[in-house]
């Protein structure tokens, strides 16, 4: 007979996570052990550890070891970013260097990031980011794919940009990806190939997400996601950029500045 129930053995595992007996990242004892220490059942343990899971405690499973989850980065992201990148097109690369998404989304120096990874290609763009851009079939963008972790054992984040290939074919640094992270972002990569921004529109959803992006973002049980379509014009009213990201609902603040006209 099961000695304690699911909601006991969650709640010592819980207080043991919260008082670091078990640190973020630590690898959970196996079912077994559990049932040993708490003299509980399989099913008891097993119904305990998805509680956790939901609560975003504890993550992995499915074949692999169920750890600690490492508490994601928080993230921020203000309209007001757009303006202060373009302020920092002109400036020095040292000045540049200094003012990235890392610093201003996450509050953290970009040599301090876990994981950095970009990767380019040069391909046909999914039908609507075509009709988009204005593109007809045959033509091209360059796809930029970024993925970031901030920290050690946290999921990953995952940015898209699509920008018409013809805009910047000639210009044989905006197709190297090892030059990323560019000082100074999409902005000056633009401004590189003699392109001035002149609007930027972010289009904001909200959705369950897929189990690909559960496994990639480390995103707990019934936690929504935040799905970002930015659209970057010149300023002649072209869009010259299409960036898609998406945020879980657990750590992303978005913060929306207007500033009034004065009568």
């Amino acid at each position: 007979m099961e000695r304690v129930d699911a909601k006991a053995v969650a709640r010592q595992l819980r207080a043991a996570i919260r008082e670091g007996e078990l640190p973020e990242g630590a690898t959970l004892p196996t079912n077994e052990v559990l049932r040993e220490r708490f003299g509980a059942g399989k099913n008891v343990v097993s119904a305990a550890i998805q509680t956790l899971k939901g609560e975003g405690l504890l993550t992995g499973g499915r074949g692999g070891p169920v750890r600690v989850r490492v508490t994601p980065k928080h993230l921020t992201r203000s309209n007001t970013a757009y303006q202060e990148e373009k302020d920092l097109v002109r400036e020095p690369e040292e000045v540049r260097r200094r003012r990235g998404s890392a610093e201003r989304d996450a509050n953290i120096d970009i040599e301090a990031v876990n994981d950095d990874q970009a990767t380019y290609d040069v391909v046909e763009p999914p039908s609507d980011i075509a009709e988009i851009l204005g593109l007809s079939p045959g033509q091209y963008v360059l796809r930029r794919t970024y993925l970031r972790q901030y920290q050690e054992g946290e999921g990953y984040s995952r940015m898209v940009s699509y920008i018409p290939y013809r805009l910047v074919k000639d210009y044989p640094p905006l197709l190297d990806a090892s030059n990323e992270p560019w000082p100074g972002g999409t902005q000056h990569q633009l401004f590189t190939a003699g392109i001035e921004c002149g609007k930027i529109i972010d289009q904001v959803t909200a959705r369950m997400p897929t189990s690909e992006e559960s496994d990639l973002y480390d995103i707990p049980f019934n936690v929504p996601v935040l799905v970002i379509r930015k659209k970057t014009y010149d300023t002649a009213g072209r869009v010259v950029d299409v960036g898609q990201l998406l945020i879980p609902g657990d750590r992303a603040l978005l913060e929306y500045v207007t500033e009034l006209r004065r009568w």
